[in-house]
């Protein structure tokens, strides 16, 4: 498979010391082949191009895409020359345009720098600090179970849509205090943001229900993240309570519903995760999850940054207040850092991977997300230990969207099994 472009001519290296802005055709990730298999094109990439890529996000919407772990640790540090907030990009772009909900500037920390940011990181982490991960598991549990429960005697499922989903928002829904019919629109929403399909309506039905969850929490407080941040000394108002909620949905739900099924596909297909070792599966599920972390990352082009000024980067020119994307899932697999032997098994028990980011945007509940997948792995595999893909692996369907690396459906079978006893 050759790399989408916007021409038929070859593609060849940028000189050093010139511009990304150069004739030679940008890569295109938002194409069925680009999604199909982005580790040929991150490959092709680095073969053709080196450290930085010029791509399009949507058709019009020119971009950077950062592949080099190295390039990627320094721009992920300099938020002085590489600051996140997108307001004088986004003056450039149609109001349809469909990366725009994903991109658009709002007051919340991963937005923002400096002060700004700091305040509302400082709300941000102390929402999800009040989250007890001691309660995670049994509160996983008591999700996982009635989930399992309405397809195990069936003998087959799809885990994105009877569990990765409903289990990923359920925990959200009450971790931050949202009723389930709320919860339910700002999944729907979040889901049409991301695949950047009808993504203006999506954000439509995200900040409405959103909004709704802020006037209950300031009205009858709880003990959630959302009556935390309503109720925090730095005196968030509603819209700044709103985008730190966007940003714990749209971080939280896709993350961890993608990382949940990237890591089953990989323990299904992959015989060194099929049975626990002497220290039972807990042990799989870890090393799994880590292996994904790094290679197939649930959020794969993401972390943007819009730098102020031109500024060259690896003898290469960057315009000034264009996009400037990390790629995770490139920069995991930087032969720099991975040697040129390829991935395979050369990530385990390895967390070194930048797939919670890096610097003063890395992600504040990293913990809480891991745990939560872990337990959500565990409680499934326990109950049905046998399960199989039902498909070919290459049959799999990912969604379209050029951040995220997630899966349509995640169709299996397994044996018939008596439903499991609630506790």
């Amino acid at each position: 498979m050759s790399l989408p472009h916007t021409t038929a001519t070859g593609i060849r290296p940028v000189p050093h010391g010139s511009s990304i802005e150069t004739d030679d055709p940008r890569v295109l990730l938002y194409t069925p082949e680009f999604v199909a298999d982005p580790h040929h094109a991150y490959r092709e990439m680095r073969r053709r191009y080196g450290s930085l890529v010029p791509i399009e996000l949507a058709p019009g919407v020119p971009a950077t895409l950062v592949i080099s772990h190295a390039t990627a640790v320094r721009i992920l540090n300099d938020p002085t020359h590489f600051p996140a907030d997108p307001r004088i990009w986004q003056k450039t772009v149609p109001e349809d345009c469909p990366v725009r909900p994903m991109m658009a500037w709002f007051p919340a920390a991963r937005y923002n720098d400096g002060r700004v940011h700091a305040r509302y990181r400082q709300a941000s982490v102390a929402s999800i600090d009040g989250i007890d991960v001691h309660a995670l598991h049994p509160t996983v549990e008591a999700i996982a179970v009635p989930l399992i429960n309405t397809f195990c005697e069936a003998g087959s499922a799809d885990l994105v849509t009877q569990y990765a989903f409903p289990l990923v928002l359920e925990v959200l829904n009450r971790m931050v205090g949202c009723p389930a019919e709320l919860g339910q629109r700002v999944a729907n929403g979040m889901a049409a943001r991301f695949d950047t399909v009808k993504s203006a309506q999506g954000m439509q039905m995200l900040k409405e229900a959103l909004m709704e969850l802020i006037r209950l929490k300031r009205a009858q407080p709880g003990d959630d993240a959302t009556s935390r941040l309503a109720h925090h000394p730095v005196e968030l108002d509603d819209m700044e309570i709103f985008a730190q909620l966007m940003s714990f949905y749209g971080a939280g739900f896709e993350a961890q519903r993608n990382l949940i099924t990237n890591a089953l596909l990989l323990m299904i297909t992959d015989d060194r995760f099929r049975f626990g070792d002497v220290l039972g599966r807990n042990l799989s599920t870890v090393s799994a999850l880590d292996e994904v972390l790094f290679n197939d990352p649930p959020m794969a082009n993401f972390c943007t940054t819009y730098p102020r000024q031109p500024i060259m980067i690896d003898g290469i020119w960057l315009p000034a207040d264009q996009p400037v994307l990390i790629s995770l899932a490139a920069c995991n697999n930087d032969p720099q850092i991975r040697g040129n032997d390829g991935p395979v098994g050369s990530s385990l028990g390895n967390r070194s991977h930048l797939a919670w980011s890096s610097g003063p945007h890395s992600c504040p509940a990293k913990s809480v997300a891991y745990l939560t997948v872990q337990y959500a792995i565990d409680q499934l595999l326990d109950a049905l230990p046998e399960i199989q893909l039902a498909v070919p692996a290459d049959q799999v369907v990912w969604r379209p969207g050029p951040f995220h690396r997630a899966m349509a459906a995640l169709p299996v079978v397994f044996p018939e099994t008596p439903p499991l006893i609630i506790a």
